[in-house]
């Protein structure tokens, strides 16, 4: 029937995988959609409300396994979420957000049901780090509480703004979490050496975290750099100690993520943690 869809598959009452008219295979979501269907029915794409497309075969049969095993509510605020979130950035996420962010909060509702707490060690950064992400994951979080009445907190927030920017840059969410968690590790690594505490709502600590991730950004696509320099020559003579530390943390990033650093990155560092070091002595 022209201007309908063909079921295929009935997950639930209220989610059905589809054979669309132009987008061949869709999953669409409703309330009652599924209930009482069976395969080959027809049902006009009038009483389609909610429907997103999932192209690759394996993504597919991973939203097929998956749906029986979550609350039917939460595939609803799920759908609500990911829509909202695409529309704030202006483009298209991965579709693989579908599964996994569904899944790891499935996981996370599970997991406080159950009384187990995870603490999130780069909060701080991941809220520097990627701002608008964060801003999509705070209102997952308050949309997963109207739908069904579950906080899961500011902290979890920091973990689903991780998938938001998988999603976004195409990186797999184990790549985004290591870059944060080098980011983090080399904030502290700083405040060791400095023996001082940045304050994370200071403009100093966001200079910082923009200038690592760009660093890694410009390491992790092998962008090459100018060699050592006369400002380099200068900042090594001037600032031994914090020129040490850049290197320090150069090194770091070149083992973390298997990429050459060049070595102009330890004087771009320097004039960071120079400043650092200046503003803990103005503190004193």
């Amino acid at each position: 029937m022209v201007g309908s869809i063909q079921v295929s598959k009935v997950l639930n009452n209220n989610v059905i995988i589809a054979k669309h008219p132009w987008h061949d295979e869709v999953v669409v979501i409703g309330k009652g959609i599924g209930f009482n269907r069976k395969p080959k029915d027809a049902i006009p794409l009038t009483l389609v409300e909610k429907m997103f497309i999932l192209t690759k075969p394996e993504e597919q049969e991973q939203y097929k396994q998956l749906v029986p095993q979550v609350d039917e509510q939460l595939i609803e605020a799920m759908n609500e979420i990911i829509h909202y979130a695409a529309n704030a950035a202006g483009e298209t996420l991965n579709e693989h957000i579908h599964v996994a962010l569904t899944d790891h909060i499935a996981f996370a509702i599970k997991r406080q049901a159950q009384g187990l707490y995870i603490h999130n060690p780069f909060l701080y950064e991941t809220k520097e780090l990627y701002p608008e992400e964060f801003r999509m994951a705070e209102y997952a979080v308050r949309k997963l509480k109207q739908r069904l009445d579950v906080d899961l907190g500011e902290e979890e927030a920091g973990f689903i703004a991780l998938h938001f920017h998988s999603a976004l840059t195409n990186q797999h969410i184990s790549e985004v979490r290591k870059h944060s968690r080098l980011v983090s590790d080399l904030v502290h690594i700083v405040e060791d050496k400095l023996e001082y505490v940045i304050p994370k709502d200071s403009l100093d600590y966001s200079r910082l975290i923009t200038h690592l991730r760009f660093a890694i950004e410009r390491i992790r696509r092998g962008e090459a750099e100018p060699q050592e320099g006369r400002l380099d020559e200068l900042l090594k003579r001037e600032y031994p100690e914090m020129y040490a530390l850049g290197w320090t943390l150069s090194k770091m990033m070149e083992v973390r993520l298997g990429k050459k650093v060049y070595p102009a990155e330890a004087g771009y560092l320097t004039i960071h943690l120079q400043r650092l070091a200046q503003r803990k002595e103005d503190h004193e």
